[in-house]
Protein backbone atom coordinates (compact mmCIF):
# COMPACT_ATOMS: atom_id res chain seq x y z
CA UNK A 1 0.00 0.00 0.00
CA UNK A 2 1.15 3.22 -1.27
CA UNK A 3 0.97 5.31 1.61
CA UNK A 4 2.44 3.19 4.16
CA UNK A 5 5.67 4.79 2.33
CA UNK A 6 4.80 8.39 3.12
CA UNK A 7 5.96 9.66 6.83
CA UNK A 8 6.53 13.64 7.63
CA UNK A 9 8.32 14.58 10.31
CA UNK A 10 6.79 17.96 12.37
CA UNK A 11 9.54 19.88 14.27
CA UNK A 12 7.45 23.31 16.10
CA UNK A 13 10.93 25.94 17.37
CA UNK A 14 9.60 28.49 19.63
CA UNK A 15 12.77 29.88 19.94
CA UNK A 16 16.63 29.34 19.75
CA UNK A 17 17.24 31.47 22.76
CA UNK A 18 18.84 28.09 24.93
CA UNK A 19 22.76 27.83 25.34
CA UNK A 20 22.81 24.28 23.93
CA UNK A 21 20.48 24.62 20.71
CA UNK A 22 22.71 24.07 18.04
CA UNK A 23 23.42 20.83 19.84
CA UNK A 24 19.99 19.78 20.29
CA UNK A 25 19.45 20.71 16.64
CA UNK A 26 21.90 19.45 14.86
CA UNK A 27 21.32 15.79 17.11
CA UNK A 28 17.69 15.94 16.12
CA UNK A 29 18.18 16.15 12.65
CA UNK A 30 20.96 13.37 12.38
CA UNK A 31 18.31 11.13 14.02
CA UNK A 32 16.49 11.94 10.95
CA UNK A 33 19.33 11.50 8.77
CA UNK A 34 20.25 8.25 9.83
CA UNK A 35 16.89 6.46 9.47
CA UNK A 36 17.28 2.93 7.97
CA UNK A 37 13.52 4.02 6.67
CA UNK A 38 13.77 7.61 5.25
CA UNK A 39 11.18 9.89 5.56
CA UNK A 40 9.18 11.97 2.88
CA UNK A 41 9.66 15.30 4.18
CA UNK A 42 10.78 17.32 7.07
CA UNK A 43 8.04 20.50 8.43
CA UNK A 44 10.27 22.73 10.33
CA UNK A 45 7.34 25.88 11.80
CA UNK A 46 9.49 28.31 13.55
CA UNK A 47 7.93 31.43 15.07
CA UNK A 48 9.38 34.25 13.16
CA UNK A 49 12.35 35.11 15.13
CA UNK A 50 15.08 36.20 13.29
CA UNK A 51 17.86 34.37 15.32
CA UNK A 52 16.39 30.84 14.26
CA UNK A 53 15.42 32.22 10.66
CA UNK A 54 18.71 33.23 9.50
CA UNK A 55 20.61 29.42 11.65
CA UNK A 56 18.01 27.73 9.53
CA UNK A 57 18.72 28.44 6.22
CA UNK A 58 22.55 27.96 6.28
CA UNK A 59 21.85 24.65 8.03
CA UNK A 60 22.82 21.66 5.91
CA UNK A 61 20.33 19.14 6.28
CA UNK A 62 22.33 16.76 3.56
CA UNK A 63 19.28 15.67 1.19
CA UNK A 64 16.19 15.94 3.56
CA UNK A 65 13.08 17.23 1.53
CA UNK A 66 12.64 20.57 3.80
CA UNK A 67 9.90 22.60 4.09
CA UNK A 68 9.83 25.77 6.84
CA UNK A 69 7.04 27.91 7.32
CA UNK A 70 6.51 30.65 9.74
CA UNK A 71 3.78 30.71 12.33
CA UNK A 72 1.91 34.05 13.09
CA UNK A 73 0.68 35.09 16.29
CA UNK A 74 1.87 34.62 19.65
CA UNK A 75 3.75 31.17 19.19
CA UNK A 76 3.13 27.69 21.32
CA UNK A 77 3.48 24.32 20.57
CA UNK A 78 -0.08 23.35 19.91
CA UNK A 79 -0.35 26.01 17.27
CA UNK A 80 2.79 25.12 15.76
CA UNK A 81 2.05 21.29 15.28
CA UNK A 82 -1.21 21.99 13.88
CA UNK A 83 -0.17 24.34 10.91
CA UNK A 84 2.53 21.81 10.75
CA UNK A 85 0.49 18.55 9.99
CA UNK A 86 -1.54 21.27 7.62
CA UNK A 87 1.25 21.83 5.69
CA UNK A 88 2.34 18.39 5.79
CA UNK A 89 1.84 16.31 2.41
CA UNK A 90 2.45 12.63 3.64
CA UNK A 91 -0.69 10.25 4.99
CA UNK A 92 1.42 9.52 8.24
CA UNK A 93 3.03 12.62 10.79
CA UNK A 94 5.38 12.47 12.91
CA UNK A 95 6.03 14.65 16.19
CA UNK A 96 9.87 15.91 17.34
CA UNK A 97 11.33 18.06 19.24
CA UNK A 98 14.32 20.15 18.56
CA UNK A 99 16.18 18.47 21.70
CA UNK A 100 14.99 14.88 21.35
CA UNK A 101 15.68 11.90 18.57
CA UNK A 102 14.29 9.20 16.93
CA UNK A 103 15.57 5.53 17.15
CA UNK A 104 16.80 5.09 13.63
CA UNK A 105 14.71 2.30 13.38
CA UNK A 106 11.77 3.61 14.55
CA UNK A 107 10.08 4.56 11.23
CA UNK A 108 11.28 1.06 9.94
CA UNK A 109 9.52 -0.48 12.93
CA UNK A 110 6.36 1.63 12.12
CA UNK A 111 6.35 0.62 8.89
CA UNK A 112 6.06 -2.76 9.50
CA UNK A 113 3.53 -2.91 12.62
CA UNK A 114 1.43 -0.39 9.86
CA UNK A 115 1.65 -3.49 7.49
CA UNK A 116 0.13 -5.97 9.62
CA UNK A 117 -2.03 -3.96 11.67
CA UNK A 118 -3.87 -1.82 8.80
CA UNK A 119 -6.74 -0.90 10.95
CA UNK A 120 -4.64 1.56 13.48
CA UNK A 121 -4.32 4.91 13.02
CA UNK A 122 -1.61 5.97 15.28
CA UNK A 123 1.55 3.90 16.65
CA UNK A 124 3.22 5.15 20.13
CA UNK A 125 7.14 4.18 20.52
CA UNK A 126 8.41 3.55 23.98
CA UNK A 127 9.65 6.57 25.02
CA UNK A 128 13.61 6.88 26.99
CA UNK A 129 13.43 9.76 28.88
CA UNK A 130 16.68 11.55 29.68
CA UNK A 131 17.66 14.76 31.67
CA UNK A 132 19.47 17.43 30.71
CA UNK A 133 22.94 15.72 31.31
CA UNK A 134 21.58 12.53 29.48
CA UNK A 135 21.51 10.55 32.63
CA UNK A 136 18.17 8.11 32.10
CA UNK A 137 15.39 9.17 34.11
CA UNK A 138 12.98 6.41 33.48
CA UNK A 139 10.14 5.00 30.19
CA UNK A 140 6.46 6.52 29.21
CA UNK A 141 4.08 4.57 26.80
CA UNK A 142 5.52 1.25 27.78
CA UNK A 143 2.33 1.39 30.73
CA UNK A 144 0.38 0.04 28.15
CA UNK A 145 2.10 -3.55 28.55
CA UNK A 146 0.96 -3.30 32.27
CA UNK A 147 -2.15 -5.64 32.84
CA UNK A 148 -3.40 -3.23 35.50
CA UNK A 149 -3.03 -0.54 33.68
CA UNK A 150 -4.37 -1.71 30.25
CA UNK A 151 -6.95 -4.03 29.30
CA UNK A 152 -5.61 -4.69 26.26
CA UNK A 153 -2.12 -4.76 26.53
CA UNK A 154 0.10 -2.49 24.15
CA UNK A 155 -3.30 -0.65 23.21
CA UNK A 156 -4.00 3.01 24.02
CA UNK A 157 -7.78 2.95 25.19
CA UNK A 158 -9.95 5.72 26.76
CA UNK A 159 -10.66 3.88 30.31
CA UNK A 160 -7.04 3.12 30.37
CA UNK A 161 -6.12 7.02 29.87
CA UNK A 162 -9.13 7.93 32.45
CA UNK A 163 -6.93 5.76 35.06
CA UNK A 164 -3.51 6.66 33.64
CA UNK A 165 -2.37 10.01 32.45
CA UNK A 166 1.35 9.42 31.83
CA UNK A 167 1.73 8.99 27.75
CA UNK A 168 3.91 10.93 25.04
CA UNK A 169 2.81 12.14 21.70
CA UNK A 170 6.65 12.89 20.65
CA UNK A 171 7.30 10.32 18.08
CA UNK A 172 4.05 9.59 17.71
CA UNK A 173 3.34 8.36 14.21
CA UNK A 174 -0.31 9.10 13.37
CA UNK A 175 -2.96 8.97 10.15
CA UNK A 176 -2.66 13.03 8.99
CA UNK A 177 -6.78 12.97 8.45
CA UNK A 178 -6.98 11.51 11.71
CA UNK A 179 -5.00 14.19 13.42
CA UNK A 180 -7.07 16.96 11.93
CA UNK A 181 -10.42 15.45 11.87
CA UNK A 182 -10.14 15.05 15.41
CA UNK A 183 -9.35 18.12 15.61
CA UNK A 184 -5.83 18.51 16.20
CA UNK A 185 -3.77 20.11 19.65
CA UNK A 186 -5.87 22.82 21.37
CA UNK A 187 -4.03 25.60 22.24
CA UNK A 188 -6.17 26.68 25.25
CA UNK A 189 -4.96 23.59 27.28
CA UNK A 190 -2.24 24.06 29.13
CA UNK A 191 0.25 21.23 30.43
CA UNK A 192 -2.69 18.64 29.53
CA UNK A 193 -3.23 19.14 25.55
CA UNK A 194 -1.45 15.78 24.50
CA UNK A 195 -3.33 14.14 27.26
CA UNK A 196 -7.21 15.66 26.25
CA UNK A 197 -5.64 14.76 22.39
CA UNK A 198 -5.16 11.10 23.35
CA UNK A 199 -8.53 11.17 25.05
CA UNK A 200 -10.34 12.84 22.45
CA UNK A 201 -8.82 10.54 19.89
CA UNK A 202 -9.53 7.55 21.55
CA UNK A 203 -13.08 8.61 21.96
CA UNK A 204 -14.29 9.38 18.32
CA UNK A 205 -12.60 5.79 17.38
CA UNK A 206 -8.95 6.38 16.87
CA UNK A 207 -6.92 3.10 17.15
CA UNK A 208 -3.83 3.61 19.23
CA UNK A 209 -1.12 1.07 19.92
CA UNK A 210 2.35 1.26 21.57
CA UNK A 211 5.54 -0.48 19.44
CA UNK A 212 7.22 -2.69 21.94
CA UNK A 213 10.33 -1.00 21.00
CA UNK A 214 12.47 1.67 21.67
CA UNK A 215 11.49 4.50 19.70
CA UNK A 216 12.53 7.90 21.27
CA UNK A 217 14.64 9.73 23.36
CA UNK A 218 12.52 12.52 25.25
CA UNK A 219 14.84 15.23 27.19
CA UNK A 220 13.04 15.26 30.32
CA UNK A 221 12.45 19.10 32.23
CA UNK A 222 15.35 20.62 30.07
CA UNK A 223 15.62 24.47 31.40
CA UNK A 224 13.41 26.50 30.05
CA UNK A 225 10.95 23.85 28.19
CA UNK A 226 7.19 24.00 28.10
CA UNK A 227 7.16 21.42 31.27
CA UNK A 228 9.86 22.89 32.97
CA UNK A 229 8.40 26.37 32.80
CA UNK A 230 5.21 24.64 34.65
CA UNK A 231 6.96 23.46 36.69
CA UNK A 232 10.15 25.56 37.93
CA UNK A 233 9.70 28.61 35.37
CA UNK A 234 7.55 31.67 34.89
CA UNK A 235 4.34 30.22 34.40
CA UNK A 236 4.86 27.03 37.07
CA UNK A 237 1.95 25.50 38.24
CA UNK A 238 0.61 25.05 41.29
CA UNK A 239 -0.75 21.72 42.72
CA UNK A 240 -4.52 22.94 42.17
CA UNK A 241 -3.66 24.26 38.93
CA UNK A 242 -2.16 20.84 37.79
CA UNK A 243 -5.24 19.28 39.02
CA UNK A 244 -7.80 21.58 37.24
CA UNK A 245 -5.47 21.18 34.07
CA UNK A 246 -6.05 17.23 34.19
CA UNK A 247 -9.73 17.51 35.18
CA UNK A 248 -10.55 19.71 32.51
CA UNK A 249 -8.72 17.30 29.69
CA UNK A 250 -10.66 15.17 30.74
CA UNK A 251 -14.21 17.82 30.39
CA UNK A 252 -13.28 19.37 26.85
CA UNK A 253 -12.38 15.94 25.22
CA UNK A 254 -15.91 15.37 24.42
CA UNK A 255 -15.45 18.69 21.99
CA UNK A 256 -13.01 18.65 18.81
CA UNK A 257 -13.11 22.27 18.39
CA UNK A 258 -10.77 24.66 20.83
CA UNK A 259 -12.69 26.61 23.37
CA UNK A 260 -11.70 29.97 25.46
CA UNK A 261 -10.51 28.40 28.45
CA UNK A 262 -8.99 30.61 31.34
CA UNK A 263 -7.74 29.01 35.03
CA UNK A 264 -9.80 30.63 38.00
CA UNK A 265 -8.18 29.91 41.20
CA UNK A 266 -10.85 27.58 43.77
CA UNK A 267 -12.12 30.43 46.44
CA UNK A 268 -13.43 29.26 49.56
Amino acid sequence: MEHMNTISVILPIKTRNTSDFDEFFEKCILSIKNQSEQVNELVIVHSGEDNFKNYVELFNFEGINVKIYEHEGSPNFSSQVNLGVEKATSEWVSILEFDDEYSNIWFKNVKNYMSIYQDYDAFLPVVVDVDDKGVFVGFTNEATFAANISSDIGILSNDTLLTYQNFQISGMVIKRDSFLINGGLKPSIKLTFGYELFLRLTQNSTKIMTIPKIGYKHMNLRTGSIFWNYKNGDDRLSEDEVKFWIDLAKKEYFYIKDREIKYEPETV
